[in-house]
Order: C-alpha cells, then structure tokens, then sequence
C-alpha cells in the first residue's frame, strides 16, 4: 500500500517548467516585454550583428513560440570583411522552432555594394540564409531598378531573382 501511494505522488508530481511559466498569465500575453533592445552579437571577438528595436515581446511560453517587434527593428550585420549591410522594418516576428523570421512593412535591405531591396512583406529562413517574398518588391543593383511581384535570394544577393519583372534594365551588347 505504501508502495502504490509512493510510486502515485512520484508520478503525479511533475517538474515541468513551462507549466509553471504559464502560472499567472493569460495564453494570449507575453511572458516577457524587452525595451530598448540594443544587442550585439560576437563571435572571436569580432561583432557580427546589431539588433535595435523598441519594443520586444517575448512569446516563448507558447507551443509555437515566437518573439515580436510590434515598433520595427534595424539590423546591422557585418561579413567577414566587416563590410555592413542593414535591415529595416516597421514590424518583425521571429519563429523560434523554425528559424524563420517574417518582416513587414517598409521592408528595406542595403548591402555594402548599394544593392538595395524594398518590400512590404518578405521572409528570411536563417538556416538556409534565404530570402523570399510574393508580394511586390523593387531591387536596385548598380543602375538597374527592377519591380516585380516577387523575390527570391541568397543572403548576399549572387541569386538574386525578381519575379514577374518590369522596370529598367540595363543589357550589354
């Protein structure tokens, strides 16, 4: 008898920390509100990237946890050479399981070399440091403006492609 009631609270009990986050909050509010964020990111002593936003909430007591930065964010990163690109936009939300980062409004992406996209909406897969987007874009590289509906990209824009294109573009002949 003894046994059976151990064996019992052994069970029952658990030690399940995202239980005990969600203590006191509502499922639909943050667990945690950031302010000011400046973060730099290093590696070797060297900083590879600038986060700067406003306002972060933190979601990561959902399932699907997330990080949103409801006032915008400016991200600077910067390459081996310490050659800086930036990343703007209105809003951004982080999906933690899935490395996949969704920006919107007034999207803007500089490179070090003036290659320079505008987007109202465009996706970045940080595993595979790809950018897409189906909504309409403008992508100026060197003295070409292209609009499209539609982008597809490596990081550093060497497979940079413009869907349903129209615009300038200047052809060698």
């Amino acid at each position: 008898m003894v046994t059976a009631i151990a064996v019992t609270m052994f069970f029952s009990c658990k030690n399940n920390l995202k239980e005990v986050q969600k203590i006191g909050i509502p499922e639909n509010e943050p667990i945690g509100v950031a302010e000011n964020i400046n973060l730099k990111y290093t590696d070797s002593g060297k900083i590879k990237a600038i986060l700067i936003s406003p306002k972060m909430l933190d979601y990561s007591n959902r399932d699907f946890s997330f990080n949103e930065f409801t006032e915008g964010i400016s991200l600077t990163l910067f390459d081996d050479d310490d050659q800086k690109n930036t990343v703007t936009a209105d809003y951004a939300i982080v999906y933690n399981d899935t490395d996949l980062m969704d920006l919107q409004g007034h999207v803007v992406i500089a490179t070090y070399s003036k290659d320079t996209l505008f987007a109202e909406q465009l996706y970045y897969d940080q595993k595979k440091e790809w950018l897409f987007t189906n909504k309409p874009v403008t992508f100026r590289t060197g003295s070409d403006l292209i609009n499209g509906n539609g982008f597809d990209s490596d990081t550093k824009f060497t497979n940079a492609e413009v869907l349903e294109i129209n615009g300038i573009i200047t052809v060698n002949e």
